[in-house]
């Protein structure tokens, strides 16, 4: 089955087509991304499987014209499909389903309602999405799609862990909640991470780090999420490249007050204007951050510093949660490319008896790794993620009646 998975941004669409033959048998054929989608100067990536990659410059005004120039990448001249009829399903990523879903779900006219109705819990992302999934439409109106949740996946916390302690009837008039992000990630990551350390999923106590621009930590118990980092929104929990990650809303009242601004003034300072960039002042980039830090940028080694400590407490946190911990995972722009990260954190647990294989933790990456010695109480791994694939064998389950 060809599958076209479509990740859209508010200024930009990542797309991966694969061949998926079974859930673990598929070839990714192409994948690329447009980008700076309304601005003047848009870019189109294109990189057919074992072939040189091609980038255009050219205006992309919407995503409605950024779907039709990926689809004309796919088939033109340097295309891997011979029509568009090759394309049997499309599957997107959606970043807030709500308490609505708790599974990828086949697009109708009730899955896209409660979509739009969760655009308030994630204006920067679900409007994009639905963008994406009106744009196939148009495009191809025949095709069947499916949306994937990234909170899907946190469906199974107890209420002890996603409520807040507000007035019960905000939670009943506004759903007010926690509900989690990176799930499909989380999924993904727990279910390698198990096989390649040979424990039993079902029979497990596993903590997966996905640690990029976003991040979040997911405690996950017997294959099942309990307690994850990020709440009602991706704005809460550690610190990330833009987004400030856990902080007292008195401190918010108060600076709403003292800079006179609104609502949504406070949400891009909030969500936009700091994390590694407000505390640096100069960069959101993990790369970007590690090269000021060694060139001795005193802002910078904060940052680092207090990047290992969120993720150390909230590790003790979920080990402590479970009454103890089988594996450690890192996944994620910085979780998988940067040893001295994993290392800085994971040596603050020698107290389990986890012990860190040096060597296997400072080799470039290739494949997921064990990066725990062998005689460690708990066994720690490096993990690629791979949202696509998730997305494209649950498109492809549901598309096919599985």
């Amino acid at each position: 089955m060809i599958i076209l998975v479509i990740n859209c941004g508010s200024s930009s669409i990542k797309y991966q087509l694969l061949d998926m033959k079974s859930d673990d048998v598929y070839d990714v054929i192409a994948k690329g991304i447009a980008e700076k989608i309304g601005l003047p100067e848009g870019i189109l990536q294109y990189a057919p499987a074992g072939r040189e990659k091609i980038v255009r410059d050219l205006p992309i005004p919407d995503h409605k014209v950024g779907m039709q120039l990926i689809l004309e990448a796919l088939t033109g001249e340097n295309g891997v499909l011979k029509s568009l009829e090759d394309i049997d399903a499309v599957g997107h990523r959606i970043v807030q389903g709500g308490d609505f879903f708790s599974s990828s779900a086949i697009v109708n006219d009730d899955v896209l309602s409660k979509i739009e109705f969760c655009c308030d819990f994630a204006p920067l992302h679900n409007p994009a999405h639905l963008l994406g999934i009106h744009a196939i439409q148009d495009v191809l109106p025949k095709v069947p799609q499916v949306v994937t949740f990234d909170t899907a996946f946190h469906q199974t916390m107890p209420p002890y862990a996603y409520m807040y302690a507000l007035p019960y009837e905000y939670y009943e008039k506004f759903r007010v909640r926690r509900y989690g992000a990176h799930g499909t990630s989380h999924q993904y990551v727990a279910e390698q991470g198990a096989l390649l350390a040979g424990l039993d999923i079902n029979n497990s106590k596993i903590i997966t780090c996905h640690i990029g621009a976003g991040s979040s930590v997911c405690a996950i118990q017997n294959g099942k999420c309990i307690d994850t980092s990020m709440g009602f929104t991706p704005l809460e929990g550690m610190i990330m490249g833009t987004r400030v990650g856990n902080i007292d809303a008195n401190a918010v009242l108060y600076l709403m007050k003292k800079l006179g601004c609104s609502a949504d003034e406070m949400s891009t300072i909030l969500n936009r204007k700091s994390g590694f960039m407000g505390l640096t002042g100069k960069t959101s980039d993990a790369r970007e951050l590690m090269d000021l830090a060694n060139e001795g940028d005193p802002k910078a080694k904060l940052v680092l510093h207090k990047l290992n400590y969120d993720v150390i407490k909230l590790i003790g946190q979920y080990a402590a949660a479970m009454n103890g911990v089988d594996l450690i995972c890192f996944a994620g722009g910085i979780g998988e490319h940067n040893g001295r990260f994993r290392r800085r954190v994971l040596e603050n647990f020698s107290y389990l008896g986890l012990k860190v294989d040096y060597e296997a933790n400072n080799a470039a990456w290739e494949a997921n790794t064990i990066i725990s010695a062998p005689d460690s109480a708990v066994k720690a791994a490096l993990i690629c993620t791979n949202e696509e694939l998730v997305i494209a064998r649950d498109t492809m389950h549901l598309v096919s009646g599985k």
